[in-house]
């Protein structure tokens, strides 16, 4: 018999890439044992939220607009939008223990505190998620999954894409950035089906798409080995 949920409710689900890479240093590992347990935006995982409770992000933020970026790597953008906009509270969704530990160090040096981490897989953060609670979201970089048959595992799928749309209030930001055409077009032709405007601004200088934009390690990845980074903005409606 196949099923589709775990003996704990949890829905099965397979994760498209890579918990843990090298092996962390003491250093990440007392940050990760220190730190981010105080982090946490809130009650995610089945076993500590069974009934799948929306999170109550006015509280844990203070009732500040909240952003999400989905995927922040190794905190570079995460940490520069935290500090630049501490009116703002901003969870990171990360399942890769390294680039989670990466952050956290920066968070320390940057002394910020408006920031949650979830170090996991962001569609379980999205079934907790309260509707309409998100006004800005990232996508910077995702795993471009090159071949054809591995496509369905890009975030810019109906799996992805509906509970986070469902999750944006109206008129909330997307962004997204890569530097793979084909994910250019799968982006374009997925984002719009579930809600959003894709609103066509061009930046004067790629370098600086954004006003707010800081270089992240995938970009400098793309531009040292020739290829173009390609921005994209929507709006939901």
């Amino acid at each position: 018999m196949i099923r589709d949920r775990h003996p704990s409710g949890a829905p099965w689900r397979n994760f498209y890439g890579r918990f843990k890479g090298k092996a962390l240093r003491p250093s990440q590992e007392a940050l990760l044992r220190e730190d981010l347990d105080g982090l946490s935006p809130g009650p995610v995982g089945w076993d500590v939220n069974p009934g799948r409770a929306p999170l109550d992000l006015r509280a844990r933020f203070g009732g500040r607009p909240v952003w999400l970026e989905i995927g922040f790597g190794g905190g570079e953008h995460l940490v520069h939008q935290a500090a630049r906009n501490p009116g703002v509270g901003i969870i990171g969704c990360e399942p890769y223990l390294n680039g989670v530990a990466m952050a956290l160090a920066k968070l320390r040096r940057a002394g910020v505190s408006n920031v949650a981490i979830h170090p996991g897989d962001a569609r379980d953060l999205f079934d907790v998620l309260p509707e309409a609670g998100i006004e800005r979201a990232f996508l910077l970089y995702p795993d471009p999954w090159p071949k054809k048959r591995h496509h369905r595992r890009r975030f810019v799928t109906p799996e992805h894409l509906e509970p986070l749309a469902r999750a944006m209030a109206p008129g909330a930001v997307l962004r997204v950035a890569t530097d793979i055409p084909d994910y250019v077009r799968q982006t374009l032709e997925e984002v719009p089906r579930q809600g959003f405007t894709w609103t066509a601004e061009c930046a004067a200088d790629w370098r600086t798409p954004w006003e707010d934009w800081t270089r992240t390690r995938y970009e400098q990845k793309a531009l040292r080995e020739g290829r173009v980074p390609h921005y994209l903005t929507f709006r939901r409606a």
